[in-house]
């Protein structure tokens, strides 16, 4: 037996395709666009793998990128491969010319928003300075700051800040007080006092 698709059938897989490309394109110049790189920039941090040009029609959607790739820019940008792409919603929100669903929203903007902070007192942590920490203080901080950052969508890589809820969850894993936390995160020089 033969497996025929009708033409019909093939416009529809093909237009779909193209949306979800166009969505992947958005969640990586979203991404891109909050660590404030410019596609050059990509290009100079990757050594040229990633060259601009190339990167741009990603982003636009004109060109579709593979897995391998797509998990090499994740390593690049330091993020959660499956944080740049689109969650299922997004691509179907994609109207014909990459545009949101005509509601004012692009699929970007139809992640999660974000409340305002609840809790009093937020603490706000160098990401930066979180690499040079030696010991396992370092691997815990790492994951639980990501778990937050992945929630968020939130990957300028240089600082968070986080809720007082935030700061005793932290505390309890370390088995001390947010008082002793508060105080343990300055002396390894990652709070940052405003």
């Amino acid at each position: 037996m033969v497996n025929t698709v009708l033409p019909e059938e093939d416009e529809q897989e093909e237009s779909a395709r193209a949306a979800y490309a166009r969505a992947v394109g958005s969640r990586l110049r979203a991404v891109r666009k909050q660590m404030r790189l410019s596609l050059q920039a990509v290009e100079a941090m990757s050594d040229q793998e990633f060259k601009a040009s190339v990167l741009g029609a990603y982003e636009r959607g004109e060109r579709a990128i593979s897995v391998p790739r797509l998990q090499r820019l994740a390593k690049l940008y330091d993020v959660p491969v499956d944080q740049l792409l689109p969650q299922d919603d997004d691509a179907t929100r994609w109207g014909p010319n990459g545009e949101g669903n005509g509601n004012g929203e692009s699929p970007g903007r139809a992640r999660r928003q974000l409340r305002p902070w609840d809790g009093h007192d937020k603490v706000t942590i160098d990401l930066t300075k979180l690499n040079s920490v030696s010991g396992p203080e370092r691997d815990l901080l790492r994951r639980f700051l990501s778990m937050i950052q992945v929630q968020r969508q939130d990957f300028n890589g240089r600082m968070i800040t986080i809720r007082a809820e935030d700061l005793r969850a932290i505390a309890c894993l370390f088995g001390v007080t947010p008082d002793a936390m508060s105080r343990r995160l300055d002396e390894l020089g990652l709070r940052v006092i405003a």
